[in-house]
């Protein structure tokens, strides 16, 4: 039995155990145990153990190296401890590190297609994006983009629905958007701009510092349970929702193709099982986390929770359909993401019509 079909779907420490005990007499191609044991670096866009993301890309690295019994073992590297958040994709493919753990939107000015392997405005959640990419097609599209860089992409974390963002004054309207500074990336900053706003890219490490000196007027993070550990409340009290921008974003693992090609097989299903276990384990760890931390910032910190306006959305969902049209006219892989990721959501949606939805509207 393989160990991708074994244990799919484990936790985190049985998926280590149980692929610890299946590899215990690997085999090489040839049929003699392979002995041969290699040293990986992980670069990655987050804080060193920082709560969800940076924990999430440590969590994997110790789960590769314990479920190989060391004899591929992966040591991470934070944002800029071995090359700046922003440099992770270039450090993987030219082999400064073998993996690195990030997420894919970063990248939109190296790959017009990239961001629609990370989070789309308006676009597919958690759940959507996980059926997508490994039994939707997404996927095999993802690693047709990455190959031409040299990379093996993998789906490696999702938070789940995201929130708007912090704003340092209060948003009432379009009118409050006009000239607006805000930490905002991918293709969700691409629809801000169409509206008024300044989109300003910025690793998290500076997100704070930069919204309490007024540097930026507003900053999209994550959700509560990473905004309150960044102390995002602390330089903006008006929280708004919905993430309208990222409403399923899933982070990647990539690898170096050069790098992938020297492991053996049982190696490389290692990994791609690590990488399963950890995307699922994230999205469990923020489902449970988001809400403890959103009671903390409102009941303790006087944060004001807020949904965006009806008419900002509209817009915003408007001005989304124009950016994705024109991505798609720009970039024949990003014409075919873009297409599958819609065929996609319109068979989730009509299902979810009659299962999700209806559960949750009976529940109550």
């Amino acid at each position: 039995m393989k160990r991708r079909e074994l244990l799919r779907g484990a936790g985190l420490a049985a998926v280590a155990t149980g692929l610890a005990a299946c590899g215990a007499q690997p085999q090489a191609q040839g049929g003699a145990a392979s002995t041969e044991r290699f040293q990986w670096k992980m670069v990655t866009s987050w804080p060193t153990n920082f709560p969800g993301l940076g924990t999430g890309a440590a969590k994997l690295a110790e789960m590769i190296t314990a479920a190989t019994g060391g004899r591929l073992a992966v040591k991470v590297y934070g944002a800029g401890e071995l090359v700046p958040a922003f440099e992770v994709f270039d450090a993987v493919g030219r082999g400064t590190a073998e993996m690195g753990h990030s997420a894919a939107y970063y990248w939109k000015g190296k790959a017009a297609a990239a961001p629609f392997f990370c989070a789309v405005p308006f676009g597919l959640n958690a759940q959507e994006m996980n059926g997508w990419l490994y039994e939707g097609g997404g996927l095999e599209l993802w690693r047709e983009l990455y190959a031409r860089f040299g990379l093996v992409p993998f789906p490696a974390g999702n938070t789940g629905v995201q929130m708007a963002g912090w704003f340092r004054k209060p948003i009432n309207g379009l009118a409050d958007l006009q000239g607006l500074k805000m930490r905002i990336p991918g293709l969700g900053g691409e629809v801000m701009s169409r509206i008024g706003a300044t989109p300003v890219n910025l690793p998290g490490a500076e997100i704070f510092s930069s919204l309490q000196s007024g540097a930026i007027d507003a900053a999209e993070w994550v959700g509560p349970y990473n905004d309150l550990a960044f102390g995002l409340h602390r330089a903006a009290k008006f929280c708004y929702y919905p993430g309208w921008q990222e409403p399923g974003p899933t982070l990647e693992c990539m690898v170096n193709q050069a790098a992938w090609e020297t492991l053996p097989k049982d190696l490389q299903d290692i990994v791609a099982t690590c990488c399963r276990a950890v995307n699922e384990a994230m999205l469990a760890e923020f489902t449970a986390r988001n809400q403890q931390a959103l009671d903390v910032l409102v009941r303790e910190h006087g944060v004001e929770l807020r949904q965006l306006p009806d008419d900002v959305l509209l817009a915003l969902r408007k001005a989304s359909d124009k950016v994705l049209e024109e991505a798609a006219a720009a970039d024949p892989l990003a014409r075919k993401a873009l297409e599958s990721m819609r065929a996609f959501r319109a068979q989730a949606k009509a299902w979810h019509a009659v299962s999700e939805e209806a559960y949750y509207a009976t529940r109550g």
